[in-house]
């Protein structure tokens, strides 16, 4: 919005010409950076306070760790702050004709909704599981499959009447159309090679990046700060991503595939950052706050729909290693309980206790050990993943 309000400004007199500095995207990054902050700041105490009178408090399952059972009443629904403060500073910031941005965040707010009724229910109707997992995975799968639908052709086209145009094309070739090479898979660490999709390998491709990576960070909140800095780390390295791809003469150099209007993405990464980092305020050890559902599965889509978008798919698995981990543990564990008991009639376990982050409790490690040693991994795997730009 203050794009265009710098734009008219301009248009009335030389004397507003400094507000030429609203076209650089950096700049607005920076900024939107900063008005996420420092809303989660200012919000953050009021937010709590309201979350605590309408009793909105996490509750603890039975078989959680004992240790956790002191949380029990600690407001949740937090994500309700983070996703505020994205949208009002994304909103303030980023250029409204952009369309990326926009599905981004129809992702993620739709993504929250699925979470709010989900921990709703946990709170209000004292139900530790919440929203049941049929009826969550539906919800995810229509948002996944209809953002999978939209992205398929948008990045093959530079505007939504392309995308529109491309969409009766293939409708009307007996869904039959060959997609540019910058819709393939790309590997990284490989120069300039990308496997072809086709229209139905990029939309399951993106539905399981999306509802996987959403999921998966879902699963990792699990820890004081545990899930939010991981998403910071992630979110803002995906944000190099966004402004190289978006960017004709670096996407060239870097021998990455330049997808016109990505760039406008970093203002979105910014804006989780900031959000992020003002969450982890009252969200860091002894937590004041949980960011519940609502917070984590918005989170985790977005990061899955930006990684799609810039076509990094392989690279949001190296640097969310951690949240990669986390969902396997719970599969692995699950898969392996059922086998055994139905195989030796008792079920037997591969971790102490899953997700991965409470066998490490259970192991020995303090809280704190853990959720600090996980960021330290995610760090070292966001470098990663960076370097994959130039070392290919």
């Amino acid at each position: 919005m203050l794009i265009f309000l710098a734009s008219w400004l301009q248009s009335l007199g030389p004397e507003f010409g400094w507000l030429r500095v609203f076209q650089y995207i950096t700049f607005r990054a920076v900024m939107a950076a900063m008005t996420a902050l420092l809303i989660g700041l200012v919000a953050g105490p009021f937010v709590i306070r309201r979350l605590a009178e309408l009793k909105i408090g996490q509750p603890i399952r039975g078989y959680a760790m004992q240790t956790h059972l002191s949380k029990s009443g600690t407001p949740t629904m937090g994500g309700v702050l983070i996703l505020i403060c994205i949208t009002v500073s994304t909103l303030l910031w980023f250029d409204w004709t952009n369309r990326f941005v926009w599905i981004v965040l129809a992702v993620t707010l739709g993504f929250g909704a699925i979470g709010w009724v989900d921990d709703w229910r946990k709170v209000v109707h004292k139900d530790p599981e919440g929203m049941r997992s049929r009826e969550k995975y539906f919800w995810q799968s229509l948002i996944g499959l209809l953002a999978a639908l939209y992205l398929v052709f948008s990045i093959s086209e530079v505007s939504n009447w392309r995308v529109l145009e491309l969409f009766f094309k293939w409708v009307a070739s007996g869904f039959d159309v060959n997609l540019p090479p910058k819709a393939g898979l790309l590997l990284p660490f490989v120069k300039e090679v990308s496997y072809p999709l086709g229209v139905f390998g990029f939309v399951i491709l993106t539905y399981l990046v999306i509802v996987g990576s959403s999921n998966a960070v879902n699963l990792t909140d699990g820890l004081d700060g545990l899930a939010i800095m991981p998403v910071v780390m992630v979110g803002s390295a995906l944000g190099v991503f966004a402004y190289v791809t978006g960017n004709a003469v670096y996407s060239k150099y870097l021998l990455i595939p330049h997808i016109p209007g990505s760039g406008e993405l970093l203002v979105f990464c910014a804006a989780i950052s900031g959000a992020g980092l003002a969450f982890l305020w009252f969200n860091t050890h002894p937590a004041q706050v949980f960011m519940g559902d609502v917070g984590a599965l918005a989170l985790g889509a977005s990061l899955g729909t930006i990684a799609v978008i810039v076509r990094q798919e392989i690279v949001l698995a190296i640097m969310g290693g951690i949240f990669v981990v986390e969902a396997i543990s719970v599969m692995a564990q699950v898969v392996y309980f059922k086998y055994t008991k139905r195989r030796y009639g008792e079920g037997r376990r591969i971790l102490k206790m899953a997700p991965l982050h409470h066998h490490f409790e259970k192991t020995g490690w303090k809280e704190t050990q853990v959720v600090v040693r996980f960021w330290i991994i995610t760090m070292l795997l966001c470098l990663v993943g960076l370097s994959s730009l130039k070392l290919r």
